[in-house]
């Protein structure tokens, strides 16, 4: 087994245990530096090379930012780094699927340099013999900042053994 298996493994708790966390406190993930090499390498793999999140020097003077900022889609896919950091997952989970956005709002921009974290409020739970859909209301916020990054309504799937 792997060290990363191991990390896996440990935050599966039994389905009970999850479904207290149904409509009950945030989970918070760690902070995460959103750095220009991050922010660089999402746009080679996006091909999306817009000046305002690639050249520093250009977005300083002809942005209101001051530099150079994610990209939304960027911040948005850092969801699943940040739940992964946070959230408990279900025990006998095979594998896990994002399943979709009901809603996304990007409220306000990443600049480089910037650390964001996650909050996860589980709102929605629902159980079938193969797996456990799990509706998420997921902020990203910006450190120091007074609005979030994004708002979103996220659902995520876990396929599960299946009972004896």
């Amino acid at each position: 087994m792997t060290t990363e298996e191991d990390a896996i493994r440990q935050k599966l708790i039994p389905i009970e245990d999850y479904r207290a966390h149904l409509n009950a406190d945030e989970l918070v993930s760690g902070w995460l530096l959103v750095d220009q090499r991050m922010i660089d390498t999402f746009a080679d793999a996006t091909h999306d090379h817009q000046f305002i999140h690639v050249d520093p020097e250009r977005a300083k003077a002809e942005t209101p930012f001051g530099g150079t900022i994610a990209h939304g889609f960027l911040t948005l896919s850092l969801l699943s780094a940040l739940a992964f950091d946070a959230l408990p997952g279900v025990a006998g989970t095979r594998m896990g699927i994002n399943y979709g956005f009901d809603k996304v709002r990007f409220l306000a921009p990443v600049k480089s340099g910037a650390r964001v974290r996650g909050r996860f409020k589980l709102v929605g739970l629902t159980e079938r013999a193969v797996s456990v859909q799990s509706a998420w209301e997921a902020t990203i916020e910006i450190e120091n900042a007074a609005k979030p990054a994004l708002v979103a309504e996220w659902t995520t799937l876990a396929v599960i053994d299946p009972p004896e």
